[in-house]
């Protein structure tokens, strides 16, 4: 069975981009609130929990489209809209609000 034509990958691709989008305001507190936020609190640690739910739920998604399509272009697609949303909120939530650099005590904490 033949997947889909290139001009409806690109729509269906475009669609899975506006649900990770979605789904990243959903399951996400506002990026505005994040960057503002302390690094190495326990607010910190819990938006980086909503950031990963985000982002598996948006793959899970974006991949269960890309099965059902047999288009490996619309799993490109949502996968690199997944990365950009997660990185967005990784970095803002790593930056200190006083100064907007990372904190030298935060590179220490995953050893």
């Amino acid at each position: 069975m033949p997947g889909l034509k290139p001009n409806e990958e690109i729509q269906v691709g475009a669609l899975t981009a506006a649900i990770v989008y979605g789904i990243f305001q959903l399951n996400a507190p506002s990026l505005a609130d994040v960057r503002v936020s302390q690094p190495g609190t326990p607010n910190a640690q819990h938006v980086h929990g909503s950031v990963k739910t985000a982002a598996w739920t948006a793959t899970v998604v974006t991949g269960g489209l890309a099965i059902l399509a047999k288009s490996p272009t619309i799993f490109i697609i949502g996968g690199l809209m997944t990365v950009v949303e997660s990185w967005k909120y990784f970095h803002a939530n790593a930056i200190s609000p006083a100064d907007g650099k990372v904190p030298a005590s935060l590179g220490n904490q995953g050893a």
